[in-house]
């Protein structure tokens, strides 16, 4: 196989979830954005280690294709991966990286250390991925980190988008079979799915188009529900708020930060989208004994891998 072209003055980051991947091309010098590349999502956990594997190579592919620079062996390159928590995770991404020639040099993590880099102060405090799925991850000031969540869709999430569908659409059944209230969740759940009725929800959660990440796409209209006074879905939300806040805080007590003034990164659709999911959440933090501040919404977290590429670079550099 012939080798790639080397670019000793460029830097990669990768920012790999459960809806999307994003890679950005950087100067490793500056940290300026040459290009960036979307794909799929690239968690392992959720859509197995090839497709993943795939997805990650699209984005990189996409990410020089913007930057119109020839695809190339760069100096450093970060990648912050959910569902890349234990070993095999790890040897699994570095043996894909050094087969491709992704760079001289490549640190692998979970993608909750971009939050970290990218929206504390400091590079330590609490971080929270509030998403297709969820975590909180904390770094103490001597740098020893810690987590609580990312258990995945079927053992965990709380927080979720996913988890916020999949409690507000048990809530529907149960109101269509009249054990529990009823809200104005079923009618909205039938209509965006296209289904002829509530009962066709069977079918389309089993054995249809509707798997964890186009179920989790429906959690803005839960909120929307839950905004406009629906109280079926507005416990759905606010329970959901409170256990990840249950999280987040378990990661911080767990691991002996500080409760106050805690620095705190937030990412991810939910959490992002929804001023009164964040209030709630918020809330349910502080209630928990944690208090957070500053608090800084991250909209593209693989700023964070450049900023981890770029210092593993240098620290290489100056050993």
């Amino acid at each position: 196989m012939k080798s790639l072209p080397h670019r000793s003055d460029l830097v990669l980051g990768i920012d790999g979830g459960g809806s999307h991947t994003l890679a950005l091309i950087a100067v490793a010098d500056t940290g300026q954005i040459l290009g960036r590349g979307s794909s799929g999502p690239s968690n392992i956990q959720s859509v197995g280690v090839d497709s993943a594997l795939t997805e990650l190579a699209l984005a990189v592919e996409n990410a020089f294709a913007t930057a119109g620079v020839p695809r190339s062996r760069v100096a450093a390159a970060n990648l912050g991966l959910a569902g890349i928590d234990r070993q095999e995770g790890f040897d699994v991404m570095h043996e894909w990286a050094d087969r491709v020639e992704l760079a001289d040099r490549v640190s692998v993590a979970n993608d909750a250390n971009l939050l970290l880099a990218a929206g504390t102060p400091e590079g330590w405090g609490l971080a929270v991925v509030c998403g297709t799925g969820s975590i909180a991850f904390v770094r103490s000031q001597e740098g020893v980190i810690g987590r609580a969540g990312g258990w995945g869709h079927l053992l965990g999430d709380e927080g979720s988008a996913f988890q916020i569908v999949l409690q507000s659409l048990r809530a529907c059944c149960r109101a269509v079979d009249q054990c529990a209230p009823a809200t104005a969740m079923v009618d909205r759940f039938v209509s965006k799915m296209g289904l002829p009725d509530a009962a066709n929800f069977i079918h389309a959660v089993y054995r249809g188009p509707w798997d964890r990440a186009a179920l989790a796409a429906m959690a803005p209209l839960v909120l929307e529900c839950a905004t406009e006074g629906d109280e079926v879905a507005r416990h759905v939300v606010e329970r959901q708020a409170e256990e990840l806040a249950r999280t987040a805080a378990a990661a911080v007590t767990n691991h002996h930060l500080p409760t106050q003034a805690l620095p705190l990164a937030l990412t991810g659709g939910v959490v992002l989208n929804s001023a009164m999911y964040r209030d709630w959440f918020l809330k349910a933090l502080r209630q928990f004994g944690v208090q957070a501040e500053p608090v800084t919404l991250v909209e593209d977290p693989a700023i964070g891998a450049i900023v981890l590429a770029r210092r593993f670079l240098k620290n290489a550099t100056s050993a």
